[in-house]
């Protein structure tokens, strides 16, 4: 009795109507900072209006429409690139696999045992049934590459829309620079060095 009255409560909470502070759309999309002397106003960024659950609709309803959106345009050859490479071999491992089945079903219908040849094929079964196994299993890791690229185009748009909020330091170097040093222990030592400036 006490859950159901604790699950009555949420309920009648989660449905009930909340109401706020009433805003304009410009205090919406603005930050106030108040100090001591004046008030800041400071605007929504640009990147606040890339939403990433948006991206990763567009991606879902169509693979590539998600990089569209975030505007990265050069993705694109390389989504639909691995879609018609994966289509591509899709359908090859396919087209063996209806090919050498139908010779498979030949050399049953004629009773040829495992290890005798069909002359027209050239083929045993048990040729036959390795090619036509293996082609199946071909054809299928191809089906799960495709629902892997189309997961991965999701996860890409997903994560580039959350990455356009991330300010990056302009003062952010990394350079590489030969180095020379004088140790009264081992004598003059010439080398590379990674320089990373935040």
């Amino acid at each position: 009795m006490r859950y159901l009255s604790i699950l009555l409560i949420l309920l009648v909470s989660a449905l009930s109507p909340v109401k706020g502070q009433n805003k304009t759309a410009a205090e919406k999309d603005s930050l106030y900072v108040k100090s001591s002397k004046d008030t800041i106003l400071l605007q929504k960024s640009y990147a606040a209006k890339y939403s990433p659950r948006r991206a990763l609709l567009y991606a879902a309803v169509l693979p590539g429409l998600g990089q569209i959106y975030n505007k990265k345009y050069w993705k694109l050859p390389l989504v639909y690139g691995g879609f018609i490479a994966i289509g591509y071999g899709m359908n090859f491992y396919q087209e063996i696999y209806d090919e050498y089945k139908g010779q498979l079903y030949e050399n049953l219908e004629l009773n040829l045992g495992e290890n005798d040849q069909n002359p027209e094929s050239g083929y045993t079964t048990a040729q036959l049934r390795s090619i036509v196994d293996r082609s199946r299993r071909e054809r299928d890791f191809m089906v799960i590459l495709m629902g892997g690229m189309y997961l991965l185009q999701i996860i890409d748009a997903h994560v580039d829309a959350h990455l356009k909020e991330f300010d990056l330091n302009p003062d952010l170097k990394v350079s590489i620079q030969p180095t020379v040093q004088q140790d009264a222990l081992i004598g003059r030592q010439t080398g590379v060095s990674l320089i990373l400036k935040f």
